[in-house]
């Protein structure tokens, strides 16, 4: 970054008004790093001829082999409209729904989001998944087609045409809009033609246009054909002079997307939960640089000088070299190393930094994304949760045993640098874990520990992750503590279907419950609770809730906690195969307990509540749910049997198929136990012409007929007793 550029950078740092948070997202290939190229260039952060080929924010090694983007990369950039400076501050996001963990934490940082959306291939399932994580953390969008150049050379559109497929694309976007957001922003933020909140254009050409810009520009649909179809063969550059797509784009987003002052009003309630008249609640509201610092970490980078880089929003407050604060979740102190700002891979030391930018912290020892770090203790910002959960485990072993100390640490490390892939280190039987969104994701990780890391290891092939859970209510089942003295009372059932959707949705976030959760009870109640019920929640815990049901317990303050430990064992691992539990409602109905603390400390209370929770679970017939995944299948026509037959022979059924001119589109749900090798599968029966996208993943029923196996093989897998089916009834 030119010195002077930092300076500006600096400068404009502390005037929230001319700032600017956004994300670029996209579906996977619709041209997002090339987009982003263009921005920097723009910015005259890199050569106007590298644009589009430097993949600036594509710097990892991995990135550039496999030509997609895996991890957010942020860029703080000068741009100047209307005589003012403004400072934008950017991160480009994955495209591919493996790494669509780091969307959903690119989106906690940012105020507003560019949809990026291929004017050929319009919505995909991608675009649909970023859209609802951009509007669930409140991210305003705005809209750009891209790849116009291919709607004239290759589809051969005339004017008319063209207008119309925009058309088509723009109300899609705004019927998931309308269909997403929540009702304050369903109609407030639908994207616009004449307003200009929607552009199109090449980035790979380097121009873009809205409808503002044409009518001040006099540029007519007209130009921008003939600039392809003209004798002269680079014609596009006179629309890349006419209308350079980095001035038009940022333009929008200096007019569309709110500066972090506006956006702060209405995220804070939606991203904290703490008392809004308090000093923090009106700091983080008002973005006040002279208030507490309030910072989330979005992302951690691992440098090999530095050590921990938090790059993450600063939403309140002023962090300063050398100044000590606090990580709320990790409950310590520590002192500020460094404050940065981003120029892509480079990044470069600011002596402070204030509210409503998006910096890197170095010194937050040990910190993980979603840590909220502020000057004293405070209300921790809400959980970062995923669209998607892992599905795909595999184990992981150093390639000599010398190395084993080695792998512990840098498998920290990798659940640091991408938190959407879980790590499992079981001290006990030596076995590591690594838990992933699908077969690339784990790919991509076990190469960078390779070739990054340099330490070589050996992974089993993919394991399934299935789910337990109960199919009615259950008797009231005691559980005794070892000592005999304290009894608990459980019922375990199936949780309502709308409470499993808004815990999935983040409307209930996942954790302990503070009596009288305003928010909690308030959508309990619309979901059709009385608010007696909704009282007695006291744990929210991976899909499932506890609710405490005893009435004048006098010591039961004293052993809650205890209780919710046994509780969010069992729901880790459940009676039939120790496998996480799912959707399931456990009340504790009653309890009888010793007068004397010493005879009711965790010793006796844990195994008393792993049993009552456990035995409960066994009469209300537990069973196993398996995850299945609903694919976007895209062929060309001619392949449709070869397809059904792929679906069927994978235990998948066609949900359904639209065939337009030469080229079909499938929509099918699959289990993910059959999918491994799809991708090659499918090559094989199109073929290499036909492609998948995730569209969304759940948990259903396995069929009767494989219960009893699958849970065996689990079983034996773990190193479980299997000798018969009573042994999964004792435990």
């Amino acid at each position: 970054m030119a010195d002077k550029t930092t300076e500006k950078v600096k400068e404009l740092m502390r005037i929230p008004e001319m700032i600017r948070n956004i994300g670029v997202c996209a579906h996977i290939d619709h041209g997002k790093t090339t987009f982003s190229d263009n921005l920097l260039s723009g910015a005259g952060m890199i050569s106007d001829e590298l644009a589009g080929k430097q993949l600036a924010l594509d710097f990892r090694e991995d990135e550039q082999e496999r030509g997609i983007t895996i991890d957010a990369a942020n860029v703080s950039m000068v741009h100047q409209y209307e005589g003012n400076d403004f400072l934008i501050n950017l991160i480009d996001t994955p495209g591919h729904v493996d790494f669509g963990g780091d969307v959903t934490r690119a989106m906690r940082a940012v105020d507003g989001a560019i949809v990026l959306i291929d004017a050929v291939e319009g919505i995909m399932p991608q675009t649909e998944t970023v859209l609802k994580q951009a509007l669930r953390e409140r991210v305003k969008p705005v809209l750009f087609i891209n790849k116009v150049d291919r709607l004239i050379k290759e589809v051969k559109l005339t004017p008319q045409q063209m207008q119309e497929r925009f058309i088509k694309i723009i109300n899609d976007v705004n019927r998931l809009i309308r269909h997403i957001a929540t009702d304050e922003f369903k109609e407030k933020w639908q994207v616009n033609v004449q307003e200009g909140s929607v552009s199109f254009g090449s980035a790979f050409h380097k121009w873009g246009v809205n409808f503002p810009y044409m009518q001040k520009h006099q540029i007519s649909f007209k130009d921008i054909i003939d600039a392809y179809t003209s004798e002269k063969e680079d014609g596009y550059k006179v629309l890349h002079e006419k209308a350079p797509v980095h001035k038009v784009v940022l333009e929008m987003v200096i007019k569309h997307h709110p500066n972090p002052k506006e956006a702060q009003k209405y995220r804070i309630p939606h991203i904290w939960r703490g008392d809004q008249e308090s000093i923090e609640g009106k700091s983080l509201i008002n973005c006040d640089v002279n208030g507490p610092v309030g910072f989330i970490c979005t992302k951690i980078d691992i440098d090999k000088h530095a050590g921990e880089v938090a790059a993450g929003r600063l939403f309140s407050g002023t962090v300063r070299q050398g100044d000590e604060v606090y990580m709320n979740l990790a409950k310590r102190k520590v002192r500020v190393q460094q404050v940065i700002i981003y120029k892509g891979a480079q990044r470069i030391q600011v002596s402070e930094a204030v509210a409503g930018n998006i910096v890197g912290i170095i010194g937050l020892k040990d910190v993980f994304a979603g840590e909220t770090v502020s000057t004293n203790p405070m209300e921790p910002f809400e959980a970062l949760t995923h669209l998607f959960e892992p599905v795909i485990t595999k184990s992981i072993e150093a390639a000599k045993a010398s190395d084993l100390p080695r792998l512990v640490e840098v498998l920290k490390q990798v659940n640091k640098e991408d938190p959407s892939v879980t790590i499992e280190i079981n001290e006990e039987t030596g076995e590591n874990l690594m838990h992933g969104m699908g077969e690339l994701h784990l790919e991509v990780i076990e190469n960078r520990i390779k070739r990054e890391k340099g330490l070589n290891v050996k992974t089993s092939a993919p394991i399934v992750v299935y789910r337990e859970t109960v199919l009615k209510k259950s008797a009231e089942i005691e559980g005794k503590s070892p000592n005999k003295h304290n009894k608990f009372y459980i019922i375990v059932e199936p949780l309502e279907d709308n409470v499993y959707q808004a815990i999935k949705s983040g409307e209930i976030p996942e954790g302990r419950v503070k009596k009288n959760d305003k928010l909690l009870l308030d959508v309990l109640r619309n979901l059709g609770w009385d608010a007696k019920m909704a009282r007695n929640v006291r744990d929210v815990f991976k899909g499932n809730l506890f609710l405490d049901q005893t009435r004048g317990e006098v010591h039961i303050g004293e052993v809650i906690e205890l209780v919710l430990d046994g509780f969010e064992q069992v729901m880790k691992e459940g009676p039939l195969a120790r496998e996480p539990g799912v959707k399931m409602k456990v009340c504790l109905m009653d309890t009888k307990l010793h007068e004397d603390a010493i005879h009711r400390g965790p010793a006796q209370v844990l195994p008393a509540v792993r049993a009552a929770i456990k035995g409960a679970m066994l009469n209300a017939g537990a069973l196993i749910y398996e995850p299945v995944q609903i694919l976007q299948i895209e062929a060309p026509g001619t392949y449709i049997g070869e397809i059904s037959k792929l679906v069927q022979n994978k235990r998948g059924q066609l949900l359904e198929m639209n065939q337009e001119g030469e080229h079909i589109t499938v929509k099918a749900k699959l289990p993910v136990g059959e999918m491994f090798g799809l991708s090659n599968d499918l090559r094989s029966a199109t073929g290499g012409r036909g492609v998948q996208y995730l569209v969304d993943q759940m948990y259903e029923k396995l069929p009767n007929e494989l219960q009893q196996k699958i849970i065996r093989s689990i079983r034996e897998r773990k190193g479980l007793s299997v000798d018969e089916d009573l042994a999964i009834q004792k435990e």
